[in-house]
């Protein structure tokens, strides 16, 4: 077996025992009720909100959570506090806890709840583990993702390393003569070689085994040192048995390889458990206890002097600790720590790896075991060297205080605003001064100054700005955490602007300046248009002084103005003021060009610009050619999207227009039908296409019927039709040929009649030209209009019955027949 296989099947060994259990001491308490807050840095509740979060739970669950395990409520309210200080600094959403609306509180109390037991349900984490004491040094055994210890087994033979049984050594003989012998130590600790003699190689270092073996060879004629030079090395090694017992996670006997370390055999087993000893870890050979190990060097310093190479049937013991001591707060890794004989609390401060920034340094606090009952001392910081840590200490290094003891702040039209040092005597004008002096904004004609009281509660302080700056007033002396605030002019009244319309390139608003000018703000909008006017160009401009008593009061001031046509700088006295709003004209007779489009059965068919103010349909079909022999002139249709001659909105339009396709049309029919619209009075509002009769206009150019273009019509003149269709409430929509003889119902017949649902009184036809006519009633009967080729018969669908339709049935035969009995009376009376 090669190096190769050996260290593969060592792999095999150790993944079969670095299998990490969970540590009990390490969950939360079920009871929270002596948990302070305060005791656990920034950096612990971050861990706390971020392991929430990978769960999905929210904050509010998460209070609700420690709630549940009876965190007091004043812990609760700080719990509350830090995490939305947390959530500012780092710059996430800090409405948390807004309890404002009590029932909506309880409402979302409840719901957390619930979404907490099924989240606690799904996952069984808790939330809280990296807020709890941790045991100094227990992460690096229950890592399981990295063999901390594993032997490195491709490093050269160590010239100490001791032979034993199983181990196979490579000879190598090369110069003079040449030979490579691979040799297994027997179980009585000999090798034999080949040609030469048996050689007891066992309980010798390689160094020694090397040196035999050459007195070996040389005995039988090799010319050692002579020419011929012998290199001895370690092949496979062998596996050792190892008792590891005490207070582990695993303990047990472990077969390990060879070159392992007390570390390595400590990292197999788990390493120490919640009560074993990290510092007084024995190895014990032969019954005698051959090393010490403790894990604090090697935690703290990197100091791996004490973790000697194991051999075979040694036992590593690991007793219970002695004397646990917990450092909480602002220290860097807070933790559970074990000391040994002669350390002292500075020892303590110094595996947790020191202070952090926000430390109050000056004492620590220390909750004592004092027999029967507990004991509160202040250590000063002058005795940390001296003070000797006894059982069941409990270290709080509390935060520094979040105030200050000599700041001044001043915010507003200052040029260097901010926070300021309180220095001896400092008056306000020194502050402003200070602060780089008032801006050219501000508004010296009143400042404030918000202080705290001596209860922490705030009062409001005003002075004239000017007087104190002028030295008019008396100069106010400053106190601690004072706000003063300068207020600029412009937050003293609505941003000005003015605004243009009309005939420029960019309309809109713009901010104003004193003194702008007409031509000022033009250019600001990008300049005229084509074909505005610069003559008569309207300005309007607010009152303030209109009657309200009077109906014909001015709302209004319109100015009249004209500016150079180029824009040209002109003398003019005329200023905008503040929200004036400017209208610039198109010049009189300025037309753009309006284009209509022809399309389907003409001789030319394509875009056509409008010549004239008049020009009708007749005029394009002239100008396009005339119709062609096959075009159907009873169904040419005229789409136009025009609001202003629609009359209704353009929005409106453009939202549910009809004119994309045929079924889109009747898609929104069908909808009106089911709120129970007529369709001949909401038709017009529901799509964009006139219905003209392009037969009688090409019969009688000219006359009424001759409707006037507009830019964007589309005159369509299809060919002519031999199908009619027929769609909704039928039992097979489809397409049937026309034929002159067939009415309105021999087409629902032809497809599969009308359907249960069907609203037959609804129906309705959409003509090819665009119009639509609907059913009439006479008496009890339905008089279906007329239908022609390429025609769309439409079937809506009945409305949903609304209220109780038998009480509806009985009110109708009431109605009918109380309205036969005064027809009666009536014709009593005659006679």
């Amino acid at each position: 077996m090669n190096k190769l296989k050996l260290f593969g099947a060592f792999l095999l060994v150790i993944l079969c025992f670095v299998a990490v259990t969970p540590v009990s001491a390490q969950s939360l308490p079920q009871n929270l009720s002596n948990f302070n807050v305060d005791d656990y840095s920034d950096a612990q509740i971050r861990q706390l909100l971020q392991n929430a979060q990978s769960q999905g739970i929210s904050d509010t669950q998460l209070i609700q959570l420690a709630q549940s395990r009876n965190l007091p409520a004043t812990q609760v309210q700080r719990l509350q506090s830090r995490i939305a200080d947390i959530r500012k600094k780092d710059g996430t959403n800090t409405n948390y806890f807004n309890n404002s609306d009590t029932d909506t509180t309880n409402r979302a109390s409840r719901k957390a709840n619930n979404q907490l037991n099924d989240t606690s349900r799904q996952f069984r984490i808790d939330l809280f583990k990296d807020l709890q004491p941790k045991v100094f040094g227990a992460s690096l055994f229950r890592n399981s993702k990295a063999n901390t210890f594993q032997p490195n087994l491709k490093l050269a033979t160590p010239v100490n390393y001791i032979v034993g049984p199983d181990d196979k050594l490579v000879i190598n003989v090369y110069g003079n003569s040449v030979a490579n012998w691979q040799l297994t130590v027997t179980p009585e600790g000999n090798i034999n070689i080949p040609g030469v003699s048996i050689l007891n190689v066992a309980g010798k270092t390689i160094e020694q085994v090397t040196s035999a073996i050459k007195s070996k060879l040389a005995a039988n004629n090799y010319a050692i040192d002579r020419g011929t030079s012998v290199q001895v090395s370690l092949g496979d090694i062998r596996t050792i048995s190892v008792i590891i017992q005490g207070e582990l996670v695993k303990p047990g006997t472990y077969s390990l390889p060879s070159l392992s370390t007390a570390f390595d055999a400590l990292f197999a087993a788990g390493g120490p458990n919640d009560i074993g000893s990290f510092r007084k870890i024995e190895v014990i050979r032969n019954n005698k206890v051959v090393s010490h190990l403790d894990l604090y060097d090697f935690l703290v310093n990197g100091d791996r002097k004490s973790n000697i190479v194991l051999r075979d049937q040694d036992v590593i013991h690991v007793p219970p600790y002695g004397i646990h001591v917990e450092l909480k707060g602002e220290v860097k890794i807070p933790a559970i720590f074990e000391t040994i004989p002669g350390e002292k609390l500075q020892d303590i401060l110094n595996y947790s790896g020191g202070f952090t920034d926000q430390a109050y340094t000056e004492r620590i606090k220390v909750d004592q075991v004092n027999n029967q009952q507990h004991r509160f001392k202040d250590i000063s910081e002058a005795d940390f060297g001296t003070y000797m840590p006894l059982r069941g200490d409990k270290y709080t290094v509390s935060r520094i205080l979040d105030r200050y003891e000599n700041r001044v702040t001043i915010t507003g039209a200052v040029f260097r605003p901010g926070q300021f040092e309180l220095q001896n005597q400092l008056t306000l004008s020194q502050l402003i001064k200070n602060a780089g002096g008032l801006m050219e904004d501000a508004f010296t004609g009143r400042g404030s100054i918000t202080r705290l009281n001596a209860d922490n509660s705030t009062q409001q302080l005003s002075f004239n700005v000017q007087d104190v700056l002028s030295k008019a007033t008396a100069d106010i002396a400053l106190q601690r955490e004072d706000s003063v605030s300068i207020t600029s002019v412009f937050d003293l009244h609505d941003k000005y602007k003015v605004s243009i319309k009309g005939q420029v390139r960019k309309p809109g608003d713009f901010a104003y300046a004193d003194s702008m000018k007409v031509a000022d703000l033009i250019i600001k909008a990008g300049g005229f248009a084509e074909g505005a006017s610069s003559k008569r160009i309207e300005v309007s401009r607010r009152v303030f002084d209109s009657d309200p008593n009077q109906k014909n009061s001015i709302v209004a001031q319109v100015f009249s103005v004209n500016v150079d046509s180029n824009l040209k700088f002109e003398n003019i006295n005329f200023s905008l003021k503040p929200f004036d709003i400017v209208s610039v004209y198109s010049l009189p007779g300025y037309e753009t060009q309006k284009v209509v489009k022809v399309e389907g059965e003409v001789i030319f068919p394509g875009n056509y610009t409008i010549e004239k103010k008049n020009e009708k349909i007749s005029d394009l079909i002239k100008r396009a050619g005339g119709v062609t022999q096959s075009a159907d002139v009873g169904g040419g249709s005229l789409k136009r999207d025009n609001a202003a001659v629609l009359g209704v909105d353009k929005t409106k339009i453009d939202t549910v227009a009809l004119a994309k396709e045929h079924n889109e049309r009747l898609r929104h029919l069908q909808q009106s039908y089911k709120n129970g619209e007529d369709i001949t009075d909401s038709i017009q509002y529901r799509n964009n296409y006139v219905g003209i009769n392009l037969k009688k206009i090409l019969a009688k150019p000219g006359e009424n019927d001759d409707l006037i273009l507009e830019n964007g019509d589309v005159l369509r003149i299809p060919k002519q039709q031999q199908i009619v269709r027929v769609n909704g409430e039928v039992l097979y929509p489809s397409a049937v040929v026309y034929s002159g003889g067939k009415n309105f119902k021999g087409y629902v017949l032809n497809a599969g009649g009308f359907s249960p649902k069907a609203l037959k009184r609804g129906a309705y036809v959409v003509y090819p030209n665009g119009t639509v006519k609907g059913t009439t009633k006479f008496l009890f009967f339905n008089s279906h209009p007329k239908v022609l080729p390429g025609s769309e018969i439409y079937v809506p669908t009945k409305p949903e019955p609304k209220g109780n339709t038998g009480q509806e049935i009985l009110a109708y035969t009431t109605g009918l027949a109380s309205l036969g009995a005064i027809i009666l009376g009536i014709l009593s009376l005659k006679k």
